[in-house]
C-alpha cells in the first residue's frame, strides 16, 4: 500500500515539474513587439540617373570611293596615324587612264572640226554680205560652226571629268587622325554605281571622346546641359571616368513603345582607355546636398494602426503633442519627384518609450533617403516599422524545483 502511495507522489511530481519547466520556457522566450527605428544622421545624398550608352569619337568620317575600280595598293592598316591629304589607298587606274586617252583624242578632233568649220563659216558669211552665195548656204555654215562649238564645250567637259575620275582612283584622308576600320584588301573590286562603299573609317582625335546615352522619357526633363556624369565600362570595372552633358537632342527613339532621348556627354579620353563602341554604365547628377540631415524612406511610409495611435496619443504629454494644423497628412511624397518644391509630411519619432507624431519638411530625395531640411535633429530616433524580439522573463518566474546558480540568493 505505501509503495503505491509513493508511486503515485512522484508521478505527480514529475508531471508537476514538466509543467512549471514548460511555462518557464515559454515565459523565458515571450515574444514581444517592440518599435523598429532608425537614428536620424547627417550624410550627403545625390539625386541620380542612371543609363547606358555608347563611347564614341567626336568626329568620325567614312572614307569611300566616287569610281569603281580594284583596290592597287593599301598605304595604311588598322591604327594608322593620318595626316589630312595623306594617300591611303590607290585604285588600279588602267580603264581610267584609258578612258582620258580616248577621250583627249576626241578633243583634238571635235578642235579640228571647229576650226574648220569656223573658217568655212567666216569665209561663207563674206561672200553672203556681197550677195554672191544663197541663204540656205549660210545658214548651212553657221549651223556647222554653232554645232562644233558646242561639241568642244561638251567634250572639254568630259575631259575635266575623265580627269577627275583619274584623280579619284587615288584615295586621300580627308581629316587628321587614326583609322579605326579598314574594310577592302588589296585585289578586292568596289562598285560605286549606286552607293559610295566605304573603305575607311577615320576617327578625328581619340583623346576627346563622346557618350552618346539614352535617356528614359521619365527623367529626361531632369538633365541640363553642365550637368556631372560619371560612368565605368567593362573594360576597365575598377576606373571611374568624368564627363560633362554638353547637348539633350530633341527627337524621341521609340522601341517597343518605350520612349528614349539621346544625351551627348563629353569625355576627355587623355589616356586612351576608351575605344569606340564601348558600352558606358553612366550615372547623371542631377543634383546634390552635403552633410544634411536625412532619413530613409521607410520612416515616411510607416503608419501606425488605430489602436498604436490610440495608445500613443492617450500616453503623450501636452508639451509634446502637435498643434493643430490645417490638412495634416501622413503621405510622403514620392521619391521620384524633382525636389523642385519641398514638402511638409509627418512620420513617427521614438521618444522614452513613447511614439510622437512629427512634422517635418522634406527636400532632395535620391529613392533611398530623404533630405530633412526642418524638424528633425540628428541622433533622434525615427520609427520605421515593429519588430518581434525574444524577452528573457525574471528569475521569479524560475522554477522552484531547479537548484539555485552560484551566486544567486
Amino acid at each position: 500500500m505505501k509503495r503505491k502511495v509513493w508511486i503515485i507522489i512522484l508521478i505527480i511530481a514529475v508531471i508537476a515539474i514538466a509543467i512549471v519547466a514548460k511555462v518557464s520556457f515559454f515565459n523565458g522566450n515571450k515574444l514581444v513587439e517592440e518599435w523598429k527605428t532608425v537614428k536620424v544622421e547627417k550624410g550627403d545624398i545625390s539625386n541620380l540617373i542612371t543609363a547606358t550608352g555608347t563611347i564614341e569619337a567626336i568626329k568620325t568620317v567614312d572614307v569611300g570611293t566616287q569610281v569603281s575600280g580594284i583596290i592597287e595598293k593599301l598605304y595604311v592598316d588598322f591604327n594608322s596615324k593620318v595626316k589630312k591629304g595623306d594617300i591611303i589607298a590607290k585604285l588600279d587606274t588602267t580603264t581610267l587612264a584609258a578612258n582620258l586617252n580616248e577621250v583627249e583624242a576626241n578633243v583634238q578632233r571635235i578642235k579640228a572640226a571647229l576650226d574648220y568649220n569656223k573658217s568655212n563659216f567666216e569665209r561663207i558669211k563674206k561672200l553672203y554680205e556681197k550677195k554672191v552665195v544663197a541663204d540656205v548656204d549660210y545658214d548651212k555654215a553657221l549651223f556647222d560652226y554653232k554645232t562644233s562649238e558646242a561639241n568642244y564645250v561638251s567634250i572639254l567637259a568630259q575631259q575635266k571629268r575623265v580627269k577627275r575620275n583619274l584623280d579619284y582612283a587615288i584615295i586621300r584622308a580627308p581629316i587628321d587622325g587614326v583609322v579605326v576600320s579598314r574594310n577592302v584588301d588589296v585585289g578586292q573590286t568596289v562598285a560605286a554605281s549606286f552607293n559610295t562603299p566605304t573603305l575607311f573609317v577615320i576617327a578625328n582625335d581619340l583623346k576627346k571622346m563622346q557618350v552618346e546615352a539614352s535617356i528614359d522619357e521619365a527623367d529626361i526633363g531632369q538633365v541640363k546641359e553642365g550637368q556631372n556624369v560619371e560612368f565605368t565600362v567593362d573594360a576597365f570595372p575598377d576606373d571611374s571616368f568624368k564627363g560633362t552633358v554638353i547637348q539633350k537632342r530633341l527627337e524621341a527613339i521609340v522601341v517597343q513603345n518605350v520612349v528614349t532621348y539621346n544625351v551627348i556627354i563629353d569625355a576627355p579620353n587623355p589616356d586612351l582607355k576608351l575605344m569606340p563602341g564601348m558600352t558606358a554604365n553612366i550615372v547623371v547628377y542631377v543634383d546634390k546636398r552635403e552633410n544634411v540631415v536625412k532619413i530613409p524612406v521607410q520612416a515616411l511610409r510607416f503608419k501606425p494602426s488605430a489602436e498604436d495611435m490610440k495608445k500613443a496619443f492617450s500616453n503623450i504629454p501636452d508639451s509634446l503633442k502637435i498643434k493643430k494644423r490645417k490638412k495634416f497628412s501622413g503621405n510622403y511624397a514620392s521619391s521620384s519627384d524633382n525636389n523642385s518644391k519641398k514638402k511638409f509630411t509627418s512620420l513617427w519619432v521614438e521618444k522614452n518609450g513613447l511614439i510622437i507624431p512629427r512634422r517635418v519638411k522634406l527636400g532632395l530625395s535620391d529613392g533611398v533617403y530623404y533630405e530633412v531640411v526642418r524638424g528633425l535633429k540628428p541622433g533622434e530616433k525615427v520609427i520605421i516599422g515593429k519588430q518581434k524580439v525574444k524577452k528573457s522573463k525574471s528569475n521569479s518566474s524560475r522554477s522552484p524545483f531547479m537548484p539555485k546558480r552560484p551566486g544567486r540568493k
